[in-house]
């Protein structure tokens, strides 16, 4: 497969450096995109370990979408208030 896919590259005249692995990334980063688990990855990947596969979770843009819970507050807070409420939560979280 390696052979072949260097090949294709070849013959597309990409100048950048790509190999499998560079399309497993690819692959992997988008699946995690566009919703798929961790363990689904892993498994479509042929990983033996799952921390195998948690590589990809800072490569992809998981974070688009999500909301904090503050966002959702019956209460209507100033903006300032609804940050330091947030920061207070993640330096608690923390220590």
């Amino acid at each position: 497969m390696k052979d072949a896919f260097n090949k294709a590259v070849k013959r597309t005249n990409i100048t950048k450096d790509v190999s499998v692995h560079t399309l497993s990334h690819s692959f992997a980063t988008h699946l995690l995109e566009d919703g798929a688990t961790l363990l689904q990855i892993k498994e479509l990947l042929g990983h033996a370990n799952i921390q195998s596969t948690t590589i990809y979770l800072h490569l992809a843009n998981t974070t688009s979408g999500v909301k904090s819970p503050l966002d959702h507050s019956p209460k209507k807070a100033r903006t300032s208030d609804a940050s330091h409420a947030r920061l207070s939560i993640i330096h608690y979280s923390f220590c």
